[in-house]
């Protein structure tokens, strides 16, 4: 299966809830797409399995993540202390990606990767091409010297939320990764007791 590279708000239609971010066109028609989407007189109850596989395929669009590498992250949160539910969502809130997405380097997920992809960023002063790098608390996330001047960079700044975990330097578009998160801050609508209860199956 390949990364999903269609519609966003098609995907946050069929989840009721912008899972990509801002979004005007969800705004608009924020019901299930489809010839009857907005009545929903043919929707049938959900169940248990249903809304468990509903939460795991919303958190992998979410962060942008294939079926085995989310598996993978699962089974890693598994084998670490604490909570498994809240350790999932620490891996992927600490994946490089993410990371640069929430410094407000790039707008969305998605153009993060491609800017990781794409070699403009560096971590330790190191250019890394990895998106689902793991970045440890006290690593410093940068933009590449040439790439400073980039549009979509500068507009993403522009408009960029802070965080309490980490630290941005917006002149020369350095962060820093504080440290984990508490699970009270991450912003995402993510019931992580649903993917815990469908793994365990």
């Amino acid at each position: 299966m390949a990364r999903y590279t269609g519609p966003s708000t098609k995907i946050a239609r069929k989840f009721g809830e912008p899972i990509f971010g801002a979004d005007r066109y969800f705004e608009k028609r924020n019901f299930p797409p489809g010839q009857h989407g907005a009545a929903r007189k043919r929707a049938r109850k959900a169940t248990d399995y249903g809304n468990q596989l509903k939460e795991k395929q919303k958190v992998k669009y979410m962060y942008g993540l294939l079926e085995r590498q989310f598996r993978n992250t699962y089974e890693k949160a598994c084998r670490m202390q604490g909570q498994k539910g809240e350790n999932l969502l620490f891996l992927l809130e600490s994946r490089l990606d993410n990371i640069v997405y929430r410094l407000g380097i790039a707008p969305t997920r998605a153009a993060a990767r491609q800017l990781v992809l794409h070699c403009h960023i560096t971590v330790n002063g190191a250019v890394c091409n990895i998106p689902s790098s793991q970045v440890k608390p006290g690593d410093v996330v940068a933009v590449r010297e040439r790439s400073r001047s980039l549009e979509v960079i500068q507009a993403s700044v522009a408009s960029a939320h802070s965080y309490s975990w980490l630290e941005f330097d917006a002149k020369t578009l350095t962060g820093k990764y504080l440290n984990v998160p508490a699970r009270t801050e991450i912003p995402e609508n993510i019931n992580e007791q649903l993917i815990v209860d469908l793994y365990s199956k």
